[in-house]
């Protein structure tokens, strides 16, 4: 370990991103790439045409991009409201904030809140991880939390007992997301009524990264609750995963807290562009997502007679598929299993210690993926 470096470092791993292919592959293997939860849809052509002249004829690379993306958080403020359907306007560029992707807000609210000792996070496991990544190297603890297994609610009892109980440093902000990831489910009743009953010295996050696929949001109860900040992205159903946009949602001075910590400059000109543009082309762009949830739902249909199978209701672009306990191999072996044979086939999901998280593709991708699962699992007893 070099002698500048803060010791705890040496305990973490770099956040790698979940491979497409490596070297020990053949080159001409084409991936249907299930595993990052994606759109499977890239960019209309008329749409990539548009941005090449903007990017031809209005941004210029030798200037900084907007630093205060006015225009855009107009746009998504529009958005807002609109997909709220609320009856007015009720939330402005004053309560929005645009960082690249959802990350570099996350590490804005854990800078804005805990750093320097005065909070820790609260976290249900299964769920995103980047929260407690991120949390960690800035050196703030992390508090987890489980979750029921039938539903995925979170231990409310566990939660609550550890907001009371953890006071060195207190918990400062709670991170949940709605729906989750991996499990692909909403947040409950009691959930929501929990996340009420937090007092205002809590922040509450609400990660709302596939709102688009959900259609349920808690935009709506911002006004009510000026310690709450709602989460989203372009990466999934707007198709602009390799822009990085993200944008947050919340009490007008959160928000300028907010942009008092984030880096200057810190979305390109040509991801500002990209952003503003889908909005304007939402209809086109957001018109793939009856087929995603269409396809999600053949694919539940079909797997789920599998005697050794469990796959809950989905409310995302992903399935989460686990393995009974009653199989006879030890189920984390078998997964790693199922994950390889799937990979060498042509099939990346997302291996996760408790299941196989499956991005919803084309009709083609699934329907291979469907085959080449249903084969794998042919001889699970």
């Amino acid at each position: 370990m070099l002698p500048f470096i803060r010791s705890d470092l040496s305990q973490f791993t770099a956040y790698k991103p979940h491979p497409s292919s490596n070297t020990a592959e053949p080159v001409a293997m084409q991936f249907d790439r299930l595993d990052t939860n994606e759109s499977p849809y890239d960019l209309p052509p008329d749409i990539k045409e548009k941005l090449a002249w903007n990017f031809q004829q209005v941004i210029e690379s030798n200037r900084y991009p907007d630093g205060g993306h006015e225009t855009l958080k107009e746009a998504i403020s529009e958005y807002v409201n609109e997909s709220a359907n609320f009856s007015s306007a009720d939330f402005t560029a004053a309560h929005i904030s645009v960082g690249s992707g959802s990350d570099e807000l996350i590490r804005s609210l854990l800078i804005a809140t805990c750093l320097g000792g005065e909070g820790s996070i609260l976290v249900a496991n299964p769920t995103f991880s980047m929260y407690g990544i991120l949390a960690q190297t800035l050196g703030i603890p992390v508090v987890s939390v489980g979750r029921n297994e039938s539903n995925f609610e979170i231990d409310l009892k566990a939660a609550q007992s550890a907001i009371e109980q953890t006071q060195n440093p207190p918990i400062r902000v709670v991170f949940v997301v709605h729906p989750n990831s991996p499990t692909a489910n909403c947040l409950t009743a009691a959930e929501l009524a929990w996340l009420k009953s937090l007092p205002e010295e809590i922040l509450v996050v609400i990660d709302e990264a596939y709102f688009e696929f959900s259609q349920t949001t808690l935009v709506g109860e911002l006004a009510q609750h000026p310690n709450w900040i709602v989460l989203r992205t372009f990466s999934k159903a707007f198709r602009l995963a390799a822009m990085r946009v993200g944008y947050c949602v919340g009490n007008a001075d959160a928000i300028a807290i907010l942009e008092k910590v984030r880096l200057p400059y810190n979305l390109p000109s040509f991801s500002l562009a990209s952003a503003l543009v889908a909005l304007q082309n939402r209809q086109l762009l957001l018109s793939s997502i009856p087929e995603t949830l269409s396809e999600r739902s053949k694919l539940i249909a079909a797997l789920s007679p599998h005697p050794a199978l469990e796959i809950t209701a989905s409310d995302t672009n992903f399935i989460y598929l686990r393995l009974k306990p009653d199989i006879a191999q030890p189920v984390d072996v078998t997964l790693k299993n199922l994950n390889q044979t799937l990979r060498n086939q042509g099939t990346l999901v997302r291996l996760l210690p408790g299941g196989l998280r499956i991005t919803i593709g084309t009709q083609s991708e699934n329907a291979r993926t469907l085959t080449r699962l249903q084969t794998a699992i042919a001889n699970l007893k």
